[in-house]
């Protein structure tokens, strides 16, 4: 499916990337995670209705509403851009439209996601390279602490993760690697194409 296609089936629209750049050099420009790579990412991956998925960076909400779409779960989009969070409001509302039934609750909360309150049932973190690793290592901290208050498996979905990511996970947490998810025809030429999990141990 091309991406108008499935942002017609969501009935939302997610096309397009930031035309300017972020004020804050820690916080990289808005672009979407390919549908196509989604697509291949879930076929390796599932998720359960019982998760609660948080997308740092989440634009205008494309990855919230396609898991939603695929497995009900609870999804929340955390994002500091105020034009896009209106959009991804905006998508909510059309994509609500298509649907009578609310399995599973989407949110969106416009702040800073060194700012986000780490909700005790967040248990699946997604990151489309949002920013810059010292935002990332205080976002990692936050949800630690977190798992101190409550205890949970928790797992962190990395895509096209930077090497200072991948550095700091492996060598200053106690973060596993669980899989590489590799994108074919992609991964070969572009080592950073590619899904990237870990989780804590047992």
């Amino acid at each position: 499916m091309e991406v108008t296609d499935y942002d017609e089936v969501l009935n939302i629209k997610t096309e397009g990337e930031q035309k300017n750049f972020n004020d804050s050099l820690h916080y990289h420009r808005y672009e979407p995670t390919p549908y196509n790579a989604l697509e291949y990412l879930f076929k390796k991956y599932p998720l359960k209705r019982n998760d609660r998925i948080v997308d740092f960076g989440c634009g205008k909400g494309r990855l919230n509403f396609f898991i939603h779409h695929l497995y009900q779960p609870s999804v929340v989009g955390v994002e500091m851009n105020e034009s896009f969070y209106k959009q991804a409001i905006a998508n909510l509302k059309s994509y609500r439209k298509k649907r009578k039934t609310g399995n599973g609750n989407i949110e969106f909360h416009c702040c800073l996601a060194e700012e986000y309150d780490i909700d005790a049932k967040d248990n699946r973190f997604y990151f489309f390279n949002p920013f810059s690793v010292q935002i990332f290592m205080k976002v990692i901290n936050n949800i630690l602490v977190s798992i101190e208050t409550e205890p949970r498996r928790i797992e962190l979905i990395l895509y096209y993760g930077s090497q200072d990511y991948i550095f700091f996970l492996e060598n200053q947490t106690v973060f596993e690697l669980k899989e590489e998810v590799l994108l074919p025809g992609l991964t070969e030429s572009n080592p950073f194409e590619k899904f990237v999990i870990y989780q804590l141990p047992n």
